[in-house]
Parts: C-alpha cells; sequence; structure tokens
C-alpha cells in the first residue's frame, strides 16, 4: 500500500532543511511505495521541516526533522509510529493548531499551492462564482456589511474603499495589491503567498469585476523571490483556466493582473509611495486628497488593499457577510492571522478572531521565551509598533483596545523580547530606522528623526539629573511633531515605540519612573 507524505515548500521550511528532508525520502522511495506531496506549510515554524503522514485517523506529524532522521521515520511507520521521538501525533489535534480558527489559512498545510484541483476540492473560487451571479452591486454591498477592514495598519473599512471606486467614472480602473510586507516579524503575507497563491487571485478578479477595474498589480518586495515566482507560475495556470482574461470566471467581464517587484525601500509599503514606484519613480508620499480610490495610479481610480485583506473577500462572498461577522468584537470583525516572532518558544502563525489577548496570545501559544529569562516586552505591529509591557498583555487584541493604550495592531506582527532587552537601544534604532527609511518629502519625519537619534544620545550621555530632564522635555516635544506634523505614518508612528519604551521602561534611559512620566 502506499504511503502518502507530505512536506512543506515554505520558503522557512526550506531554510531550515525541508529540501534536504524531501531528498532523503526520494532516495528511500525506491525501497518504499511512498508518495511525497510538498504543500503549504501549517504555519508551526518551530516543528519544521514538519513532515505528515496520512493515516485511517487523519494526518499524524513528525518534527522537527532533519535529513538524518529519516530512514528512522520511515521505519516507525512500519510498525507503531507513535513510539517514534520526534512522534507529534495527529497534526489537527495539536493545542497550537486546533484552538484557532482558520478561515484565512483554511487550505495551509493541507494543498499544493499550484494545484487548482487542491485549491477548487478546498473550496476555491466559490466566492468568484458567487460574486459573478450577484453582480457587483451587492458584491459591493457584501464586503461592505461583512466589516472587513484593512489590514495592513490603519484598519480603513474597505467596503467604503469599493463603492468609492466602483462609483467613480473613468475609462481605466486599477486594482493594486500592495505585498511589500516589511514590517518586523510579518510574515503572513509570505506564507499566503507562496502556499494559496490562488486566494489572493481569487480575491482581486472579485475585486477587478466589481469596481470595474480591468486590471492590477501585485507588488511583491524583492526579499521574497519564491512568492514572486509562485504567484507568476500561478497566475499563468488561472489564466489558462479561464479565471482570468477577457471573461473571468463566465461573467463576461474582463480582468487581468501581474506582478511587480519592488527595490527594498520600506517607504514603499505606503500605498501612494508604492503607486509612484509602480509607475516607475522614485517611491515619495503623495498628499492626500486625492485619495487612490478617485486619483491613484497614473491618475486614475484605483482600489488599494494588502495581501489578508484581498484574501478575505472570497471567503465572505462564499459564506456570507453574516458569517464573517460573527468572528470578532466590536468593530475588529473577522479573524486576524498573528504572527509570533522574536524571542519567543513556539513561533509561527496564529490566526483567531479579534479579541483574545495578548497574553493568551504570547504564553499560551507562543510558550513565553525562547531564552526562559522572564518576558520584558511584545512590539505589535511592526517596528513603528508599540512596546506593550506585560502589564498590559491582558488588552484584548482589538483595533479599538490597542488605540486606546497608545498602540496598534499593524499587520498583526508580534516580536517577542526577554528582561535583558536594552528599551533605550530599541527607542534610538526607531528614531534611526525612520531616518533612513524616510522617503524625505516632510520636514517632520526627515529632519525630525534624525535629531530624534542625536537627542537620545545626549540622553543616555547626560551626566546629571538635570540634563537627563533635559532631553525628555525635548524628545518628548519631538514625538508630538512627527506624530502630528508627518505626512504619513512612517514619520507619524515612530513616536509609538520611542513613546512606550520612555514610559514603561524608564531605568533603561537612566530615569526615574515620575521623570519619564512628567
Amino acid at each position: 500500500m502506499m504511503s502518502r507524505l507530505y512536506l512543506s515548500c515554505d520558503s522557512l521550511a526550506r531554510a531550515v532543511g525541508a529540501d534536504e528532508v524531501a531528498v532523503a525520502i526520494a532516495n528511500q522511495s525506491q525501497e518504499s511505495n511512498l508518495d511525497l506531496q510538498r504543500t503549504s506549510s501549517r504555519g508551526l515554524y518551530w516543528l519544521e521541516p514538519l513532515l505528515e503522514v496520512d493515516t485511517p485517523q487523519g494526518r499524524i506529524g513528525f518534527g522537527p526533522l532533519t535529513a538524518a532522521d529519516v530512514p528512522s521515520v520511515l521505519d516507525a511507520l512500519k510498525g507503531e509510529p507513535s513510539a517514534h521521538p520526534l512522534a507529534l501525533g495527529l497534526v489537527e489535534e495539536l493545542p497550537y493548531l486546533k484552538t484557532q480558527q482558520r478561515l484565512l489559512f483554511a487550505r495551509a498545510g493541507i494543498t499544493r499551492p499550484l494545484s487548482l484541483d487542491d485549491y477548487r476540492a478546498h473550496g476555491g473560487f466559490e466566492g468568484l462564482k458567487r460574486a459573478v451571479d450577484i453582480g457587483g452591486e451587492h458584491t459591493a454591498t457584501e464586503v461592505f456589511d461583512s466589516g472587513l477592514r484593512g489590514r495592513g495598519g490603519a484598519a480603513f473599512p474597505a467596503g467604503i474603499k469599493w463603492r468609492t471606486v466602483r462609483a467613480t467614472q473613468a475609462t481605466q480602473k486599477y486594482i493594486v495589491c500592495n505585498a511589500d510586507e516589511g514590517d518586523s516579524g510579518t510574515f503572513a503575507d509570505r506564507m499566503l503567498m507562496e502556499g494559496d497563491p490562488f486566494l489572493l487571485i481569487e480575491g482581486m478578479a472579485i475585486a477587478g469585476i466589481t469596481v470595474g477595474a480591468s486590471y492590477g498589480y501585485i507588488y511583491v518586495r524583492s526579499e521574497y523571490p519564491q512568492s514572486v515566482a509562485t504567484l507568476r507560475e500561478a497566475l499563468d495556470i488561472a489564466r489558462t483556466a479561464g479565471y482570468l482574461g477577457a471573461n473571468v470566471g463566465g461573467s463576461g467581464l474582463a480582468f487581468d493582473m501581474e506582478v511587480r517587484v519592488g527595490a527594498g525601500a520600506y517607504i514603499c509599503g505606503e500605498e501612494t509611495a508604492l503607486l509612484d514606484s509602480l509607475e516607475g519613480k522614485r517611491g515619495i508620499v503623495r498628499a492626500k486628497p486625492p485619495i487612490p480610490a478617485l486619483k491613484g495610479l497614473f491618475g486614475l481610480p484605483t482600489l488599494v488593499h494588502n495581501v489578508l485583506t484581498l484574501a478575505s473577500v472570497p471567503l465572505i462572498l462564499a459564506k456570507g457577510a453574516q458569517f464573517y461577522r460573527d468572528y470578532g468584537m466590536g468593530r475588529s470583525l473577522g479573524t486576524m492571522p498573528f504572527q509570533l516572532a522574536g524571542n519567543i518558544r513556539h513561533g509561527g502563525l496564529v490566526e483567531r478572531a479579534f479579541g483574545l489577548t495578548l497574553r493568551e496570545l504570547v504564553e499560551d501559544y507562543g510558550g513565553g521565551t525562547a531564552s526562559g529569562r522572564p518576558l520584558k516586552a511584545a512590539q505589535v505591529g511592526g517596528p513603528l509598533g508599540a512596546w506593550v509591557p506585560p502589564s498590559q498583555f491582558d488588552t484584548p487584541l482589538d483595533y479599538e483596545a490597542f488605540a486606546g493604550i497608545g498602540a496598534m495592531l499593524g499587520h498583526g506582527g508580534v516580536v517577542v523580547a526577554d528582561d535583558s532587552l536594552d528599551m533605550a537601544h530599541m527607542a534610538r534604532f526607531a528614531m534611526q530606522f525612520c531616518a533612513e527609511e524616510s522617503c524625505g518629502k516632510c520636514t517632520p519625519c526627515r529632519i525630525g528623526s534624525t535629531r530624534g537619534v542625536e537627542v537620545i544620545d545626549r540622553l543616555l550621555a547626560a551626566p546629571d539629573q538635570s540634563g537627563r530632564d533635559e532631553q525628555v522635555i525635548i524628545l518628548k516635544d519631538l514625538c508630538d511633531t512627527l506624530q502630528y506634523g508627518s505626512l504619513c505614518a512612517l514619520g507619524g508612528m515612530v513616536s509609538f515605540p520611542v513613546a512606550s519604551a520612555l514610559k514603561h521602561f524608564p531605568a533603561d534611559f537612566g530615569l526615574q519612573s515620575s521623570e519619564a512620566e512628567q
């Protein structure tokens, strides 16, 4: 009897040895009846390379594997698999995975990335079919009624953008996917583009025929070569199957798209700088208004969303707006793929409805620090996110709740740190990062970030209490200027990591609590 095995082709899995494991299995398959399939990743990254094997009870797992472990694992499959030291039992029963609410990543680790048959067998293109059946007006209403908000950081209601672009008259409109995933600790976009590319393609096709756009672009960061290659191959497959082109899914409407690769500029994650880059210009932030929905790419109406926002659309159409609204809390509806990274024992992807706490995420799923030392903080929302201390870990992961503590969810990246991290150094790094990545258009960001580095250096070098007090006042004023005077979020949000480090960890700056809070 043939044994079917599954091994991820995700770039992280490959980086830690998945390809070598696959070669070892291939060498053994000459003697054994094995069928190895390369799938997407479950996102349980601390277990990669993770090998799964079909059994009558379900898939059982072994991991993390090395090529040297393959002979003993295959021998164990002939007898009692659970006796192997790397045996994990039924993968879907692992607590880390079993308690998740996977909507976006429902196919993660199950399907082959470039198999249309796998995608369709697990609900693929059902959303597009319904969008074609109900028409553009009702599709836009479904997106609006679902409460879907942009997953990039600003959390703007997606349905408002769709209705605006749809209502704007123009001879040409565009769909632009912002896949310039540059925030620290984030990898959900990469996982989805490499592992489930047809989901993104379906979401963009639905958006195109709904708002009247006939062409789209996926702007992928240059550091993701496997995502670029996978998407381009997936586009060819989808086009051949009739899901792109002159008659999308039998709708009678045309929509096609292509992949464009960025050049490594963090600022091009800002939507208007991205549009300039797509036009072949240097990525510089545009003043708004006009908003891209009215005057975007090449001066024409453009719907700009990130990967996770567009990838949420097929499910909303397939299951209905109410199904999606049943997940989440308050105005934060649906699920969010949170990404655990940094000094964390169980790093990986956790998709849950909004409302679980940061403590549940970091301690229950993440298992605390990898070093075993006490938790000091978690930076949520990328390099411009606030440092959240354990005293605030019971805050629900919700856009409004996080705004209430001076933080943001952003793209859902969570970078964990233990008590050895110097927060003064991290505050300085935030200012330095902003100075290096600024497009240079507005004065607060261009000059203020450089002055910020200098002020923190003076604060740390101050010989006495008076000198430190003076620099703290200047630093706080500078943070206010950056937050309220910058043209975009790069300068506007650099104050978050600086101010939170200063407030919660004054000792790292050589301050007493009262000095930092004055």
